[in-house]
């Protein structure tokens, strides 16, 4: 067990972070260096949330630009990583009877490539996405990410890409570099304290949290691909924080590692 690898949830923020160098993508560059390199990666992005749960099939998946109003350079970044069918299907196994289809139309969204371009700049490690049913509890995820939890003995590296806290409508866009706002700070909070003693179950059922984590969670996208990285926690597994920060006062960076 000692070369398990770890999963990691990314807060990915600002698709522009591809192509910044900041302590963000810094600190995601330095993850890519200290951890032993996987064989490939599972990544579970808030931008593939569809009413299925699906599997990338194609041996060499687009670079999809899901964002408008950017500069053309960012249109332009591709990042040209191959897939990997035998992973697919092998998710596609581990997840039955549960009906997961495999999929030749998504690629890599922003979620995925934005962060990985710096993590692995090379693009060379082998990726599939899983996608997000949106129709789904919280709950479900968390179980699905418990089911996926042996590919880290496999040579696998699980990454969950989306945001603790991501609130668009109260983003300040005239000042990226607010500050969070009390309500994001305080859920963040109570969010790394109860990933810190472990306890999830909270975090599952986050809509009982109050009215804090209503406005840092507005919609689930962004935060559901955290319980599938919490899920694939085993008894032995430290939690740290590898990456920290806000931007524009309610978006957290805050990147989650299991193991």
């Amino acid at each position: 067990m000692a070369d398990i690898l770890p999963a990691i949830f990314f807060g990915h923020g600002n698709p522009m972070n591809a192509l910044t160098t900041n302590a963000y993508t810094e600190a995601w560059r330095a993850v890519g260096e200290r951890t032993r390199r996987p064989k490939a990666i599972l990544a579970i992005s808030a931008h593939w949330f569809v009413p299925q749960t699906g599997v990338t099939i194609s041996t060499a998946p687009r670079t999809i630009h899901d964002f408008g109003g950017f500069p053309p350079e960012l249109y332009r970044v591709q990042y040209p990583a191959p897939g990997d069918p035998e992973l697919a299907r092998r998710v596609q196994e581990i997840l039955a009877p549960l009906p997961v289809a495999l999929d030749d139309s998504w690629g890599l969204d922003h979620g995925t490539w934005s962060v990985l371009t710096h993590v692995y700049p090379d693009a060379s490690v082998p990726i599939v996405q899983l996608s997000i049913d949106a129709r789904r509890p919280a709950q479900f995820h968390l179980e699905l990410g418990s089911r996926l939890a042996q590919l880290r003995e496999e040579g696998v590296l699980i990454v969950g890409s989306g945001n603790l806290v991501h609130n668009l409508r109260a983003f300040a866009w005239g000042n990226p570099q607010q500050e969070a706002y009390d309500w994001a700070a305080r859920f963040e909070t109570e969010a790394r304290g109860l990933l810190e003693t472990g306890d999830f179950a909270p975090l599952v059922a986050y809509e009982r949290l109050g009215q804090d984590a209503r406005l840092a969670i507005p919609t689930p996208d962004h935060y559901l691909p955290l319980l599938y990285v919490l899920g694939t926690r085993q008894q032995a597994d430290a939690i740290s924080f590898p990456v920290e920060g806000t931007e524009g006062g309610s978006i957290s960076m805050l990147a989650v590692q299991v193991g």
